[in-house]
């Protein structure tokens, strides 16, 4: 049999033996169709493996998508998520999604394709906004319904779930999300939720979240807990979802390895009480577009950017290292880069999250092993999503396949040059396509969007 590629000479993960594994993995017709002890005789264009690892293709179960509305028919995060070896991502996350479902599907198709697969959540808070509700404005009876026909004609085009940013809206009530759940009876959905509040509150932010998943009996996903309890917080929040998990096994939850957050500048997340509450000054925040970009705020600058340019992402560095490493290293969780980009710029996060675990977390730092830290990545959002031919190396599933060097890979990017590719991947594979070949991104678009 002729097979279209045959990666030669690597070591895949075994999740469920818990071992790496050597050998030859055939890819042909977008799917793993082999998995050999040598090459020798198969037809195929051969790549040597060199000993490093095949990984599925990592899986960013939250991020934010493109933004064709205001940046243009064109890929930003998409381009940057390729470059770092993620072959599926999630966006519509924090009740923000960036354009309807249909219109973003639309978008794809022409532009002919993406550089990585896509599935979608629909977002409570762009359906307020919709009805001209602020972030302090409570919704009516009414208004809930009229979100909850839009958010049944995102699903009806293919999203996964449903996304709330409490935080965004503090007059979104747990009553509020629960009247909107509660127009839904699909359970399988996904509810990922923006915590209400952060630091000293985040505890009992958690809690709310926890409370909604077992009332509404959702799958609910308690979303970016390093930047929820990464301020002293962190060994009480994991203890709590521990507990809780244990109780509900819909529940779950995603972290991502740095220790500075980004969101608007705009948001509600930067009122004038976040000094206090946060324990930053104003050069804890980094302006990232503008005619600041790139630097620290002063108080001047910080009322100019909320005032001129609210949509900005800024960076701001609260967060306690040593916690995110912990909350990283959980056995419990997934990892997840919160990427949001403006015109291609904000958070590094975009473009090193998966790098950056592997490289410091795994290799320096010896935080986690790297088959937990693989399985973070790979096999658990694909459950998770309901993704079931990828996330593991087996004939028969989806080629969507990562070769990196486990003695090189690391994140490049930082907040000067938050673009900048990862060292030491390879290959990425996308449906048996490669989309990035001998360290180099192609110019292949494989990727499309993956309905529910």
């Amino acid at each position: 049999m002729k097979y279209d590629y045959l990666i030669e000479n690597c070591r895949y993960p075994d999740f469920e033996s818990r071992t790496f594994k050597s050998g030859c993995v055939a890819v042909s017709g977008g799917k793993i169709t082999g998995i050999f002890d040598s090459s020798a005789g198969i037809d195929a264009v051969k790549i040597d493996g060199k000993g490093r690892i095949l990984s599925p293709g990592f899986i960013d179960i939250h991020m934010h998508e493109e933004d064709f509305v205001n940046d243009g028919l064109r890929y930003y995060i998409a381009e940057n998520m390729r470059n770092m070896g993620v072959t599926t991502c999630c966006g519509g996350n924090c009740g923000l999604i960036r354009q309807p479902v249909a219109d973003f599907r639309a978008g794809i198709e022409k532009l002919g394709g993406c550089p990585v697969n896509y599935v979608l959540m629909t977002g409570y808070n762009h359906y307020r906004r919709v009805q001209g509700l602020g972030s302090y404005d409570t919704a009516s009876d009414a208004q809930i319904k009229a979100a909850a026909a839009y958010i049944r004609r995102d699903l009806n085009d293919g999203a996964r779930g449903i996304s709330f940013g409490i935080e965004y809206d503090p007059a979104m009530t747990t009553k509020e999300i629960l009247k909107l759940l509660d127009q839904f009876d699909d359970e399988n959905l996904l509810v990922p939720i923006h915590y209400r509040d952060d630091a000293s509150n985040a505890i009992a932010s958690i809690r709310e979240m926890i409370e909604i998943g077992r009332r509404s009996g959702k799958r609910m996903q308690i979303s970016h807990l390093s930047s929820c309890s990464a301020s002293g917080q962190m060994d009480e929040a994991l203890e709590l979802i521990k507990d809780a998990m244990s109780k509900d096994p819909k529940l779950d939850f995603d972290t991502y390895p740095y220790d500075a957050f980004s969101t608007s500048i705009g948001s509600t997340v930067f009122e004038d009480d976040c000094f206090e509450h946060l324990h930053i000054t104003y050069n804890d925040i980094l302006l990232t577009t503008g005619p600041h970009a790139g630097e620290r705020c002063t108080k001047e600058t910080f009322y100019e950017a909320r005032r001129e340019t609210p949509d900005m992402p800024a960076v701001c560095f609260a967060m306690n290292a040593r916690e995110i490493a912990e909350a990283v290293a959980s056995p419990l969780g997934m990892v997840a880069s919160d990427g949001i980009l403006s015109m291609g710029k904000g958070h590094p996060r975009a473009a090193g999250t998966f790098p950056r675990v592997l490289g410091k977390y795994v290799r320096q730092e010896h935080a986690l092993p790297l088959l937990d830290a693989l399985e973070k990545i790979t096999l658990r959002p694909a459950k998770r999503l309901g993704l079931d031919s990828k996330g593991s190396i087996e004939v028969g599933k989806d080629a969507d396949l990562t070769l990196f060097d486990p003695d090189t890979i690391l994140d490049r990017a930082d907040f000067v040059q938050n673009a900048l590719p990862p060292e030491g991947i390879d290959y990425v594979f996308l449906g048996g396509v490669p989309t990035v070949a001998h360290g180099k991104p192609t110019e292949a678009l494989p990727g499309k969007f993956i309905p529910c």
